[in-house]
């Protein structure tokens, strides 16, 4: 599993474990100094003897760049903050659908409905669903019958 931190303070991290070794310190001294497994230890200490220093330096992170820049995607949030409702939909609640709709008139940009869940879920939504209730529903008849009339039939 990757470590938390970005790239840059990977490598720094890499690079002070080097340094570390070069001062005369244990590996395993060195792994429960910067926070890694002993044997990450090893592999950079070997990779740097290998390939030189160059070898602990910030790789690019691989797969396909984001479709919306980070200022693009605080608009979005924004936007699904305000709700559906202040959009212009019939009720409040925000499906993938309506997010691809709004990201394609706001930004240009198209998603596959299917697929959002998955940019929604690196912004910090989760899936909803929502309560099944009945129109005809009367509260106020519920919390009459759940006072008065529930305490005599529920058994003690």
């Amino acid at each position: 599993m990757r470590p938390n931190g970005s790239p840059q303070q990977l490598e720094k991290r890499r690079c002070h474990a080097i340094e570390l070794l070069k001062k005369g310190l244990d590996p395993s001294q060195v792994a429960a100094k910067v926070g890694s497994s002993l044997s990450s230890v090893y592999l950079w200490r070997e990779m740097v003897q290998d390939k030189g220093r160059k070898a602990l330096e910030a790789k690019p992170i691989p797969g396909r760049p984001t479709k919306l820049k980070p200022r693009q995607r605080q608009s979005l949030t924004g936007i699904l903050l305000k709700g559906a409702f202040d959009y212009g939909y019939s009720t409040d609640l925000w499906t993938q659908r309506r997010v691809a709709e709004v990201i394609e008139k706001e930004f240009d940009v198209q998603y596959h409905p299917n697929h959002l869940w998955r940019f929604l879920g690196s912004l910090g939504w989760s899936c909803q669903k929502p309560e099944k209730r009945a129109r005809e529903r009367n509260e106020e008849a519920i919390r009459h019958w759940m006072r008065y009339k529930w305490p005599h039939i529920k058994k003690r």
